[in-house]
C-alpha cells in the first residue's frame, strides 16, 4: 500500500517542516486540500490508513489521525468506520440566483452602492489618511511596545481557565454590583478624590463612546455646547452629529475664559460646556483652580452641565495632578469622562463615565442597546490589576520613560528650531504644543515632511490668523525616533524659506 499510486502522489506533493510554528498535522492537511483542489486526488479516492500514512511520512500515528480528522472537519474527506477514508469535494450548499441574461456577470459581484437613497452624514466624514511614511506622528498616544507582554499573557491565560468565567457568561442573573464596578470605584475614589458608588459609574469601550452616549442623552438639536476656540476634533464631531450648535470660548494660559461665558451668554441658553480636566486639548494649558471654581458656580447659576474629559490623567509626569472638578461638585453639575488601562493594549483599555445616579441609570439603558455583551475577560483582568496594584506599578514604571521622552523631545525642538518656535514643558500628558514664530504654512510643512518620510496628519495642524502651531505626540516614540523626526521636521521647515 505504501507504493500504491495514491501513496506515491502524496509522497511527491507533501512536505513539512517540524521546526515551523504551524503544527505538522495542519501543514499536511493544507497540502492534501491543495492536492484535492488541483485535481491530483479525485473524489472517491481512498487514502492510506493512518498506520500506513504515518509510516509513509515517518510521523506518529496520532499525527496521522489528526490530519484525517482535520480534513473531515472541513468536509474534504469522509471517514467510514471499518472501510477507510475517502476524498470528497465540498459543494456549495446554496444555489446561485439565476440572473437576467444581459446582467449575468453583475449578479455574482457585490454592488458598490445601495439601490435606495439614504442621507450620508457630513460630520462623520473620515479624516484618516493612509501614508507609507516610515514615521507617523499622532496627538499623544502611549507606546504599545511598553506593554508587559509576558506578564499579560500569564494574567490572561489564568483568567481564561477559570470555570467561573463561563458561568458568568451563561448566567442571566446579575448581582447588585460586579467586582469590576466595585474595583474601579475604589480606584477612582483613591486616585481622584471621589466618593462614588457603582450607581455613579458606567464603563464603555472608549472615551469617545462615553461622550457619544452622554451626548445622546443630554443634548437636543440646536442646543448650545461651548468648547475652547482650539478644541478636540473628535469631541466636536460627536457634538455636531447629535445636532448641537457649537460655540467657541477664548482660551489662554489658564484655560477657558469663564468671564467670557458669563458676559456673552445668559441662563438657559447653554446646554453644556466641554472642558479638559488636567490639560487642555490641544494646547496642554491647565484650567486654573480659580477658574474651576468659577465654572462650577456659573454652571449652578446658569443651569448647564459640565462635561469634564480627563483623557490623560494617567500620564502625570511630575508633581500632582489637579483633582477633577467632579471631586468638589456638590450640586450634580459635572459629568466626568476618563480612561483606564492606557498602559495596556487598546483592546484592554476601557472608558468610563462618572455622574449623578439618574443620568447613569439612563446611560446604562442606552449602553444595553449598543454593547449588551460587554467584555468579561477585560473586566476581570482590570479588576485584578487594580486589586493587586499592578495598574499603579505600570503607570509609575511607564511614567518614568514618558518623562524622559518628554524632556528629550523638548530639548530636541529647542536645539533644532532655536528662536523660531515657542514651546513649554507641560507637567504631564504625551504631547507638546509647538507654536511657530514667524508663522509658516503648516500644510506646506506637512507636505515637505511627507517627502522626508514623516507623516504629519492635518488633524495635528492648528492655523488661523492668531495661531500657527502643531500638537506633537511623543509618547509612542523612543529617543532615536524623536531625534530623527525633529531633524526631518527642521529640514522640512528650512525648505519653506
Amino acid at each position: 500500500m505504501i507504493d500504491s499510486p495514491v501513496s506515491l502522489v502524496l509522497k511527491e506533493l507533501i512536505q513539512f517542516d517540524k521546526t515551523s510554528s504551524t503544527s505538522v498535522y495542519i501543514q499536511i492537511a493544507q497540502q492534501i486540500i491543495n492536492a484535492i483542489q488541483r485535481g491530483y486526488l479525485k473524489e472517491g479516492t481512498a487514502l492510506p490508513g493512518t498506520r500506513i500514512f504515518s509510516q509513509l511520512f515517518t510521523i506518529h500515528r496520532n499525527t496521522a489521525v489528526a490530519v484525517y480528522e482535520e480534513l473531515a472537519s472541513q468536509g474534504w474527506v469522509e471517514i467510514i468506520p471499518n472501510k477507510g477514508t475517502f476524498v470528497l469535494f465540498p459543494r456549495p450548499k446554496t444555489a446561485k440566483i439565476k440572473a437576467i441574461s444581459n446582467q449575468i456577470e453583475d449578479a455574482y459581484s457585490y454592488p458598490k452602492s445601495t439601490g435606495y437613497p439614504f442621507q450620508s452624514s457630513f460630520h462623520l466624514v473620515s479624516n484618516e489618511v493612509f501614508s507609507n511614511a516610515k514615521y507617523h506622528l499622532n496627538d499623544g498616544q502611549p507606546d504599545l511596545r511598553l506593554h508587559p507582554i509576558n506578564e499579560f499573557s500569564k494574567w490572561y491565560n489564568a483568567i481564561l481557565k477559570r470555570k467561573s468565567l463561563v458561568s458568568k457568561w451563561n448566567s442571566n442573573s446579575k448581582t447588585k454590583y460586579s467586582n469590576f464596578e466595585n474595583q474601579i470605584c475604589n480606584f477612582l475614589n483613591a486616585t481622584r478624590g471621589f466618593h462614588i458608588k457603582p450607581t455613579n459609574l458606567i464603563s464603555t469601550r472608549s472615551t469617545e463612546m462615553s461622550l457619544y452616549v452622554i451626548s445622546r442623552l443630554l443634548i437636543k438639536r440646536k442646543e448650545i455646547v461651548l468648547v475652547g476656540n482650539l478644541s478636540n476634533h473628535n469631541a466636536n464631531t460627536i457634538f455636531q452629529e447629535v445636532g448641537a450648535t457649537i460655540k467657541t470660548v477664548p482660551t489662554d494660559e489658564n484655560g477657558l475664559d469663564i468671564n467670557y461665558i458669563e458676559k456673552h451668554f445668559t441662563k438657559g441658553k447653554i446646554r453644556c460646556v466641554y472642558v479638559c480636566s488636567n490639560r487642555d486639548y490641544p494646547t496642554t494649558n491647565t484650567l486654573s483652580a480659580e477658574r474651576r471654581l468659577q465654572l462650577l458656580h456659573l454652571a449652578k447659576k446658569y443651569q448647564f452641565a459640565i462635561i469634564e474629559d480627563d483623557f490623560d490623567y494617567d500620564f502625570q509626569l511630575e508633581g500632582s495632578a489637579m483633582l477633577p472638578m467632579t471631586s468638589s461638585d456638590a450640586n450634580g453639575m459635572v459629568i466626568y469622562l476618563g480612561k483606564l488601562g492606557q498602559s495596556l493594549f487598546p483592546s484592554f483599555q476601557t472608558g468610563f463615565v462618572v455622574a449623578p445616579e439618574n443620568i447613569i441609570s439612563e446611560a446604562k439603558n442606552y449602553l444595553e442597546i449598543l454593547d449588551k455583551q460587554g467584555d468579561l475577560i477585560q473586566e476581570q483582568l482590570l479588576s485584578e490589576l487594580i486589586y493587586e496594584g499592578e495598574i499603579h506599578r505600570l503607570l509609575k514604571k511607564n511614567g518614568v520613560i514618558y518623562k524622559q521622552r518628554r524632556d528629550y523631545t523638548f530639548d530636541c525642538f529647542n536645539r533644532y528650531f532655536n528662536e523660531t518656535i515657542q514651546i513649554k514643558k507641560p507637567s504631564g500628558g504625551l504631547a507638546l504644543w509647538i507654536e511657530f514664530t514667524p508663522t509658516i504654512s503648516l500644510v506646506q510643512l506637512s507636505e515637505q515632511a511627507s517627502k522626508l518620510d514623516v507623516y504629519l496628519p492635518k488633524t495635528l495642524l492648528y492655523q488661523d490668523k492668531n495661531t500657527c502651531a502643531i500638537r506633537f505626540g511623543f509618547g509612542h516614540l523612543n529617543k532615536e525616533e524623536i531625534e530623527i523626526i525633529v531633524s526631518k521636521l527642521k529640514h522640512a521647515y528650512d525648505s519653506l524659506k
